[in-house]
């Protein structure tokens, strides 16, 4: 399954790169100047993940360790830690982390997991975990509902959760001022959520695919006016729906 000699050699090349004599760009990258291409790498994992496209799911994996190791590297350099000391850390984490597998604990709960992570990074919890502000908010959205239905806090089926986001447009619909509808938003995006949850999807991932297909037809519609000698900005949106249904056939 492949050569365990690997990682050596990766972390080789990685050096190799940051030399005197390596790669100009990577020599320039710092932790900051990297922190967009691990979002962005992050987020073509989820992608692969979804596509079930192991080949590409591996090549995914392979381009998000790079930025692991990259950051390692730097901190190498700085002194400061190396690879080494990651994946040790790590280890020692899961360890720590299920005292009910490696330790003499019985059972598991969320609430004992989060207690753990709350001690070790020295931040105030919820009974709900931590709040992290770098997650995305319908991640976030999704987890606190999880941990929120550990306690018990939850619909047993899904009837009643449509029926919440009924009730959170109607109050969308009612709000007056802008505060209002925003907070009314909230509400209805929480509760779209926590409809995607119920019914076994993760509502990151579906926004994101919408989004392109939303991207993929505006273009194809933009090409079928283009190839008619029109120009979509300057027509009104009646013709723009009909070429916008037009690009969804055959879908």
């Amino acid at each position: 399954m492949g050569n365990s000699n690997a990682i050596e050699e990766l972390l080789k090349t990685m050096r190799i790169l940051r030399s005197k004599n390596g790669c100009e760009w990577d020599k320039a990258q710092t932790h900051l100047s990297l922190k967009p291409y691990i979002v962005e790498e992050s987020f073509e994992v989820v992608e692969a993940v979804d596509s079930g496209d192991q080949g590409k799911l591996k090549e995914e994996l392979g381009d998000l360790l790079l930025q692991i190791v990259f950051q390692a590297i730097i901190s190498e350099e700085e002194k400061s830690f190396d690879f080494y000391d990651v994946v040790e850390n790590l280890n020692e984490k899961l360890i720590r982390r299920h005292p009910h597998i490696f330790g003499s604990e019985k059972g598991y709960s969320y609430e004992k997991w989060e207690e753990i992570k709350s001690k070790e990074k020295g931040k105030p919890k919820t009974k709900l975990g931590e709040i992290n502000p770098v997650i995305p908010a319908l991640s976030m959205a999704r987890r606190i509902q999880e941990n929120a239905a550990e306690y018990g806090f939850d619909w047993k089926d899904v009837d009643p959760v449509y029926d919440k986001v009924y009730e959170e447009i109607e109050e969308v619909k009612n709000a007056k001022s802008l505060s209002e509808k925003e907070e009314e938003i909230g509400d209805l995006l929480f509760a779209v959520v926590n409809l995607a949850r119920h019914l076994g999807i993760d509502s990151e991932s579906a926004l994101r695919k919408s989004t392109a297909k939303f991207v993929n037809r505006f273009e194809k519609m933009n090409k079928m006016a283009e190839n008619k000698g029109i120009d979509l900005k300057t027509q009104p949106l009646d013709v723009m729906e009909d070429f916008w249904n037009k690009s969804k056939e055959g879908e």
